[in-house]
């Protein structure tokens, strides 16, 4: 999909403003409302405005511990990437998760309370046998760009 310049200015306006009125959006980027929401009807279908989200500063409403994790796995076959991937999708602590090539088969975000929780997470997963060779911990210490530039 080609994206002119009030697909653009509508973009644009989302990223900064996710929870702004239609009406509001609409004056923004001087559209009718109707022109307007067709545009983002159009822009949604196409999967250019994949969805909205809030962002939460875990900090603020009590202590978590953020770490990434590189995992590597034992097996590469599709079957093996197919059943690690269902069951970290099961594990709300997990927040994200990137297939990578290279060495490491995958790069994890978790957050969790605290260390022992994540130590909790990993013995889980290990257990599980869900194909886990080996994998690598780096706990956060400060967030320098954050995953929504919001």
């Amino acid at each position: 999909m080609k994206l002119d310049a009030i697909d653009l200015k509508i973009v644009v306006a989302l990223r900064q403003d996710g929870r702004m009125t239609k009406l509001k959006l609409a004056e923004t980027v001087a559209l009718s409302p109707a022109a307007c929401w067709e545009r983002l009807r159009r822009l949604e279908a196409a999967g250019v405005i994949k969805g909205y989200t809030a962002i939460v500063d875990l900090e603020a409403d009590a202590p978590r511990a953020a770490i990434i994790v590189e995992l590597s796995l034992r097996s590469h076959q599709q079957a093996d990437f197919r059943r690690f991937e269902e069951a970290i999708a099961q594990e709300p602590c997990i927040v994200a998760c990137d297939a990578t090539g290279g060495d490491i088969d995958y790069i994890m975000r978790v957050v969790v309370p605290d260390i022992g929780s994540y130590q909790r997470l990993i013995d889980r997963l290990l257990d599980a046998q869900i194909g886990i060779e080996r994998y690598f911990s780096y706990v956060v210490t400060k967030v320098v760009v954050p995953a929504q530039r919001d």
